[in-house]
């Protein structure tokens, strides 16, 4: 089956956000993990942090996969902290791009997130998937010295770490997606049926209606 599509904005400073993603109950507990791309109209977000909606909210902006790794003693929080997020970028027209995001850097811990995100001040019935931050920021020219990076359609983005495997997208317009593919919300409910590249074994498939929160740098 084909892999899940994120999309882009016809616009420039559309860029990926290689993130892993933590998966957690109702109760506030933090029961596993998986990764994400939070797709971001970087020109949108730059201009003010009150467009951060207008830079993150647009169809099928963040995927989830490739599946779902629920924690046991061989797979903890600890091994999500201590991650290497890998991400790799091949445009049809030849472009490539590579990098890492090391959740060792990241200055807030997955616990204070989930601490800000859930509790008596807001509450998730269904549980919630956070994207945590991410260290990367696309630093390579796309076009011509001095136009930075953007996504264009066609675009293959690839994000893995060893032990949550490879998260495959293909990135086309917002407009293009399809019809009741909402946001984060509807790809978090789909991913799992949509066959993306998977390096370990059956997907767990839980927390299939979980909401995601923002986890910021």
């Amino acid at each position: 089956m084909a892999p899940m599509s994120a999309c882009c904005r016809s616009r420039s400073g559309t860029i990926p956000s290689p993130r892993s993603s933590i998966v957690v109950a109702s109760s506030g507990a933090i029961v596993g993990a998986t990764l994400g791309n939070d797709v971001n109209l970087r020109d949108v977000e730059g201009r003010s942090a009150l467009l951060l909606g207008k830079a993150k909210d647009n169809n099928a902006s963040g995927s989830l996969g490739p599946f779902i790794r629920l924690f046991d003693g061989a797979f903890t929080i600890e091994t999500v902290k201590s991650a290497d997020i890998a991400l790799e970028v091949k445009g049809q027209d030849g472009f490539e791009l590579a990098g890492l995001s090391s959740m060792s850097q990241i200055s807030r811990s997955p616990e204070s997130l989930v601490a800000s995100a859930i509790g008596r001040h807001h509450q998730y019935p269904d549980g919630l998937v956070l994207y945590c931050g991410t260290m990367f920021a696309p630093v390579k020219d796309r076009g011509g010295a001095g136009k930075g990076f953007t996504h264009k359609p066609g675009d293959v983005v690839s994000i893995s770490t060893p032990s949550l495997g490879t998260l495959s997208n293909t990135v086309r317009l917002a407009t293009e997606a399809a019809q009741g593919q909402g946001h984060i919300g509807d790809a978090g409910g789909r991913w799992l049926a949509l066959g993306c590249s998977a390096r370990q074994p059956s997907p767990v498939q839980a927390c299939r209606q979980g909401r995601a929160g923002h986890g910021r740098r």
